[in-house]
């Protein structure tokens, strides 16, 4: 196995653990800092966003451009986009509302015996969460994989946005999970484990998706890693940061995250 594939291994897992971090942050803090969570979730998807239409959705576009040529390409890269896009979405549409890791949670909830009994029947709905955010992790993983092995700059800062964007949702998962267990260690173990299905993923790349990879496989790929990642900052990461909000923060946040994309990569032009 290459350095390269290594890094990339590395860094998809860096981003998978951060639900784990997620899940500390819930037991050994008293409250949730809603400021620097609006802040963090707007400026994930200011990277998500900038970096998927600005770099990957174009090179993307080159690579398939320059296999099929350019009426082809350019509806190849279009189809791929919105592909990644459903895909997502289709996601997201068969896991139950109750049960999805993206609904927000709070830390206060822990320590709320009130909110305690609004939430009877929680060991199902804790294992679901659990299982739902591995799934929502593994096209996330064959992104921050795929792209490292590409552009191991482009892939540094793809995981980056990924893992600021899982510690919330490692919160999301341990919360109910501690709730219908009454066990940290349970709640973070399942939190913990939810984020390995990123590096999962990664894993069915190399193994299936690489021994293919020529022009076309790649550019369909890159395409549909940024919609993919496009509808996760819209679906997800925004609604999420407004929810936290203070003021105008989460789009603090986005502009600083997209600006900071921008000068990463002229610096590296």
């Amino acid at each position: 196995m290459s350095q390269e594939v290594l890094f990339a291994f590395s860094l998809t897992l860096f981003a998978g653990l951060a639900t784990g971090i997620g899940s500390l942050m819930a037991f050994f803090t008293s409250r949730t800092n809603t400021k620097f969570l609006s802040l963090a979730l707007g400026f994930s998807a200011g990277v998500m966003i900038y970096v998927s239409m600005i770099e990957i959705f174009v090179k993307a576009k080159d690579a398939l451009v320059g296999a099929m040529g350019v009426v082809s390409g350019n509806w190849a890269t279009v189809g791929g986009f919105f592909g990644g896009m459903i895909l997502i979405a289709l996601i997201d549409r068969f896991i139950p509302k109750q049960d999805n890791p993206h609904e927000v949670r709070t830390v206060e909830e822990m320590n709320d015996p009130s909110k305690v009994a609004e939430h009877q029947g929680l060991l199902k709905m804790g294992t679901f969460a659990a299982l739902a955010i591995g799934i929502h992790n593994f096209p996330e993983g064959i992104a921050t994989f795929t792209s490292a092995l590409q552009d191991p700059g482009l892939g540094i800062a793809i995981a980056a946005a990924i893992a600021i964007h899982n510690i919330p949702e490692g919160i999301a998962v341990s919360v109910p999970v501690y709730y219908a267990t009454g066990s940290k260690k349970k709640a973070f173990k399942l939190s913990f484990l939810s984020g390995l299905s990123e590096p999962i993923g990664a894993l069915v790349a190399y193994l299936i998706l690489m021994p293919y990879l020529n022009d076309i496989m790649f550019g369909v790929i890159f395409a549909a890693v940024a919609g993919i990642m496009v509808f996760i900052s819209l679906d997800e990461l925004l609604p999420a940061a407004k929810k936290y909000d203070e003021a105008h923060t989460s789009i603090y946040g986005l502009v600083a995250g997209m600006a900071v994309m921008a000068l990463s990569l002229l610096l590296f032009i």
